[in-house]
């Protein structure tokens, strides 16, 4: 079995940048997606291309934080801020047209930072949401990258990073067992989804999952790869 750790939300902090390249270089994580609307992206850029073993993605947003572009009038609220929350599932539809805006904005301004993209995610899993599956397709086809896997996209195994996504290792669901968990699943490719960070005082404002960041850290640092996952890195 193929185990990917992913690091979310690279560059929203400098205190979640610096616990995703110590999660990396004293740990198992061997990819991170970047949020490019963060308040330490320019920190984290440089924090990549000292550490270039660790593959870089996009974590595309639309449910926190402002947008890139300066066309996506339908995309926020009054005060200029994504009107989508993380229960963006219960909400109306949004501007599609925009939406491909602002995330072509995104990965654009991604690549003008010169790391190669490794492949798209969301914050929220929102390019999982039905509504957006066209979108996420054209994106994947058009800048050649594989995406997380959504249950929207399963039909398309084509377009997926990997077989199946672990999401089990998160809040107080985090444990030091969780190669046994892994390796019940039915599949040759696993993504597993975490956390590290140090909690600062901008993830202070901006999250409220925050000190669990600093278990799954500790975690992700002490554990190692069993012999039966190929090709950890």
């Amino acid at each position: 079995m193929k185990v990917i750790f992913n690091a979310d939300d690279y560059g929203l902090t400098r205190g979640v940048t610096d616990g995703i390249i110590k999660a990396h270089v004293d740990g198992v994580v061997t990819a991170t997606t970047m949020m490019m609307n963060g308040r330490a992206v320019d920190y984290a850029v440089e924090q990549a291309k000292q550490n270039p073993a660790l593959q870089v993605g996009i974590h595309l947003v639309l449910s926190s934080g402002r947008p890139l572009s300066d066309n996506v009038p339908d995309l926020v609220d009054t005060d200029g801020f994504f009107r989508f929350k993380n229960t963006f599932s219960s909400m109306e539809p949004p501007n599609i047209q925009q939406v491909e805006i602002e995330w072509r904005t995104q990965i654009e301004a991604f690549i003008k930072t010169g790391l190669p993209l490794h492949h798209i995610d969301s914050h929220h899993h929102i390019h999982g949401w039905e509504p957006l599956k066209e979108v996420v397709i054209r994106l994947a086809e058009d800048y050649n990258v594989p995406v997380r896997y959504v249950d929207s996209l399963k039909e398309r195994p084509d377009l997926l990073l990997t077989e199946a996504l672990f999401l089990e290792f998160y809040g107080e669901s985090i444990s030091t067992d969780i190669f046994t968990e892994l390796k019940k699943l039915p599949v040759n490719t696993v993504e597993v989804m975490t956390h590290p960070a140090y909690v600062d005082t901008d993830l202070e404002q901006l999250s409220s999952y925050r000190k669990l960041r600093e278990k799954e850290l500790e975690i992700l640092c002490s554990i190692e790869y069993p012999d039966w996952v190929e090709n950890p890195a």
